[in-house]
């Protein structure tokens, strides 16, 4: 099965659940921004937080050129300081374009400032990885 592993930024948390997530599937994890072509794929993770209850808009621009064509099945993992906020914004939208999205959605807590400070943690970071290998059909 092809399956790529791509995540978005501001703070380093979903670069470390990517990386995580990569260590386990042996792929390697793609920062969104260097992204320039997606290859096609059976199975697509997009790693992203939620900042101020949103995904990040350039993440969003990125998802909304994705196509059902190059992409099978989508995987979210997400990290938040509401540690259950989704990323609902990007499955209605995957969705909308026809791209199957998994019903499961790993969510963490982020951190941020001084609030949530050493999350994702270790444990967090293990079942992510757990997670992301119950993925794989």
């Amino acid at each position: 099965m092809n399956t790529a592993l791509i995540f978005a930024t501001k703070t380093g948390h979903s670069r470390k659940l990517a990386e995580a997530i990569g260590k386990e599937l042996a792929i390697e994890p793609q920062n969104f921004k260097q992204v320039s072509t997606i290859l096609p794929v059976d199975l697509l993770f997009l790693v992203g937080g939620i900042y101020a209850g949103k995904s990040l808009p350039e993440f969003l621009e990125f998802v909304q050129k994705l196509q059902p064509e190059v992409v099978k099945k989508v995987v979210l993992v997400t990290s938040s300081m509401g540690k259950q906020t989704k990323q609902e914004a990007i499955r209605q939208l995957l969705l909308a374009k026809g791209i199957d999205v998994a019903k499961e959605e790993y969510t963490c807590q982020g951190n941020f400032l001084f609030f949530g400070m050493g999350h994702p943690d270790a444990s967090e970071l293990m079942a992510a990885a757990a997670f992301a290998r119950t993925q794989l059909f």
